[in-house]
């Protein structure tokens, strides 16, 4: 039989990792030893939080960051023919999904592999869920530019598509940079145009706020170094 790609979300911060998540997870992790990971130190102390019975020893980690060699990562599922089934872990929230692990789950169908998503947190669906906006129809953009010139463009053009489809915004920042990004919204964005911000989602530092740019001009939380979700919707 030919081994799976197990999709394998981690949780957004350091959240018990069973208070958000199935324990579908706990029982995938302990049956599987061979994983592709952004980072190996924090993988395997995710997978230890997880699975502590698991021998850390047995375990084959495989990085894909961006020192990553496209010819070595190609060859990463080869061990699925084998029978073998493959972990693909985020760094935070669910793979794939504003994730590098994108190319190996590409990887995966081109090859005739099952790819098999499991259940986790996701900041992105989360922040949407939560901020009382279009959830018919919306659209995650990324990192915005980081040129100034640039990012006002981008701001200005996401709000114009909002304003003409009525869809939902969703874009993120370095979280270094999340206060200026703040300063950026409320300086170039119409005042009547909603604005939520989503930090540390599953945290106990939780904060997720929806309100207009005018009422936001009036607010300024404390975003340094924490991981947020910007949706505007005009």
């Amino acid at each position: 039989m030919i081994g799976k790609l197990y999709l394998i979300p981690t949780t957004l911060g350091d959240t018990e990792p069973l208070e958000v998540m199935p324990l579908s997870i706990k029982k995938v992790i302990e049956q599987i030893d061979y994983y592709i990971v952004e980072n190996e130190k924090s993988a395997r102390r995710f997978i230890k939080s997880i699975a502590p019975k698991k021998s850390q020893p047995s375990l084959t980690l495989k990085l894909l960051d961006k020192y990553a060699v496209e010819e070595e990562t190609q060859r990463y599922l080869d061990v699925c023919a084998q029978g073998i089934n493959v972990g693909l872990l985020s760094e935070a929230g669910v793979p794939a999904i504003a994730d590098p692990g994108a190319s190996i789950v590409k990887l995966a169908h081109q090859q005739n592999i099952q790819v098999v998503p499991l259940v986790g947190p996701s900041s992105i669906l989360m922040a949407m869920m939560a901020s009382g906006m279009n959830g018919q129809n919306f659209a995650f953009n990324g990192y915005l530019p980081i040129d100034k010139g640039d990012r006002k463009r981008a701001i200005k053009d996401l709000e114009r598509i909002s304003m003409d489809k009525g869809q939902s915004q969703i874009f993120i920042e370095t979280p270094y940079r999340n206060d200026k990004m703040l300063a950026d919204l409320k300086a170039i964005l119409s005042p009547q145009t909603n604005l939520c911000i989503a930090a540390d989602i599953t945290l106990p530092s939780e904060y997720i706020k929806t309100m207009s740019v005018q009422d936001w001009k009036h607010q300024q939380p404390d975003l340094h170094k924490k991981p947020a979700i910007f949706i505007i919707q005009k």
